[in-house]
C-alpha cells in the first residue's frame, strides 16, 4: 500500500515497477536502480523487481571489491566479461519451437502465466494468459502490440474479461438508426458533419429580417443534405466520423437506413 505525500492518493499494488515509480529518493545510486526497472518495464514488461534485487547485488559485491582497492573500471570490465558469459549460456539452452505450432503455444502460455504470477490477479492467471496469448497471436504478422485494444469496463468480475473475434468501439449509435448489422459496408471519415457554425473566426452575417435567417438555414440544411447524399452515394450502411455528426444529418442517415457513429478514436479505427 503506497500514499502520496502530496495528493494523499493511495496505491494497492504489488508490481515492481509501479512501486519503483512511486518512490521519491535522493541518493544516485537508488534513482540508478529506478531508472533501470522502468527501462526494464518499457522494454519487456516485467522482471522490474528481479533486475533491482540483482543490480542490488551487484553494487553490494562491487562495495567489497572496491574496499579491497580494486578500481571501479576493473570491476566494470569483469561484469562486462560475467554478461557475455551469462548471455552465452542463455544462447546456449534456449529452444526454438517457432516450427511446431503447439509447443510455441505452450511455451506462450508457460511465459504469460509466470509473468501473471507476481500480479493481483494471479488466481485467474490462466484465463488471462489464454487471453493474451491469443490476442498477440492474431497480430503475429505485425507484432505492433498497439493493434491490441483494450476496453475498461466497471462491474463484473476479472473472469468476465474476453476477447473479441473482431473490433470493439465504445461508442453510442445514432437514434433511429439500425442496431445491428450484416456484410457492412463501412465509410471512415474525418469531416464536418455539422452546419450551425461558420468556420471562420470573427466573421459575422447581418440579416435584417427573421425571414433572412430562415433562409441561411435553409441553405445549410440544402448543403448538408446534399453532402449525406454523397456519402450514401458510396453503397455504404455504416459511416465512422472522427468529428461530430448534428441531429439534422443523423436523421438523414437513419432515414437512408446507415448506422453512423461520430467522435470515433482514430488510433483504433484505421
Amino acid at each position: 500500500i503506497i500514499q502520496s505525500m502530496s495528493t494523499g492518493e493511495i496505491i494497492v499494488t504489488n508490481d515492481g515497477a509501479t512501486i519503483m515509480k512511486s518512490i521519491v529518493v535522493e541518493n544516485p545510486a537508488a534513482k540508478c536502480l529506478i531508472d533501470i526497472s522502468m527501462s526494464q518495464d518499457d522494454a519487456v514488461g516485467d522482471g522490474t523487481t528481479s533486475v533491482v534485487v540483482l543490480t542490488g547485488e551487484l553494487l553490494r559485491e562491487a562495495e567489497k571489491l572496491v574496499q579491497m582497492h580494486i578500481h571501479p573500471m576493473t570491476i566494470i570490465a569483469g561484469w562486462r566479461e560475467a554478461a557475455k558469459a551469462a548471455r552465452a549460456a542463455l544462447e546456449a539452452s534456449a529452444v526454438d519451437h517457432s516450427d511446431d505450432e503447439v509447443a510455441f503455444r505452450k511455451d506462450l502460455l508457460d511465459i504469460a502465466s509466470t509473468t501473471l504470477s507476481s500480479k493481483l490477479l494471479t488466481q485467474d492467471k490462466v484465463h488471462y494468459a489464454t487471453l493474451a496469448v491469443e490476442a498477440t497471436l492474431r497480430i503475429k504478422d505485425s507484432l505492433n502490440l498497439d493493434h491490441i485494444q483494450i476496453l475498461k469496463k466497471a462491474g463484473g468480475t476479472m473472469r468476465d474479461s474476453y476477447l473479441e473475434e473482431g473490433f470493439l468501439m465504445d461508442k453510442k449509435i445514432g437514434v433511429g438508426q439500425p442496431r445491428r448489422i450484416e456484410g457492412a459496408n463501412i465509410l471512415i471519415a474525418n469531416t464536418s458533419m455539422d452546419t450551425d457554425k461558420i468556420k471562420i473566426f470573427g466573421s459575422r452575417v447581418r440579416v435584417d429580417s427573421m425571414a433572412k435567417v430562415a433562409e441561411i438555414e435553409t441553405a445549410e440544411k440544402a448543403k448538408m443534405a446534399a453532402k449525406v447524399g454523397k456519402i450514401v452515394e458510396h453503397g455504404i450502411n455504416v459511416f465512422v466520423n472522427r468529428q461530430l455528426i448534428y441531429n439534422y444529418p443523423e436523421q438523414l442517415f437513419a432515414d437512408a437506413g446507415v448506422l453512423a457513429i461520430e467522435h470515433a478514436d482514430f488510433a483504433g479505427v484505421e
